[in-house]
């Protein structure tokens, strides 16, 4: 059984809602991520933040096998990276 750090939770999660492409340096984030408002904020004064995930983050989660670089002929910092199907099933039976 593996355990993940709740950093590596909330990275597996953010590769769940779509792939992560760079961002800065040693982030990850989706493609054209920007600041949201909340849902239910009917002014829209409350910014939400953008979700991000580190470069280690996205390796250890490589390493169990839960993302993988989507281009395999790129340099892994270069290329988006999605969620695979071990990373889903871990996410339904753990969370």
């Amino acid at each position: 059984m593996i355990t993940l750090t709740p950093t590596q939770i909330r990275g597996l999660k953010l590769a769940k809602d779509g792939d992560l492409f760079p961002s800065d340096p040693k982030k990850w984030t989706h493609l054209n991520a920007t600041v949201t408002y909340a849902k239910t904020d009917r002014f829209k004064e409350r910014p939400q933040k953008v979700k991000f995930l580190t470069t280690s983050t996205l390796e250890e989660l490589k390493e169990f096998g839960f993302l993988q670089s989507l281009n395999p002929y790129a340099a892994a910092q270069e290329t988006a990276h999605g969620i695979t199907m071990a990373g889903k099933i871990w996410l339904l039976k753990n969370i």
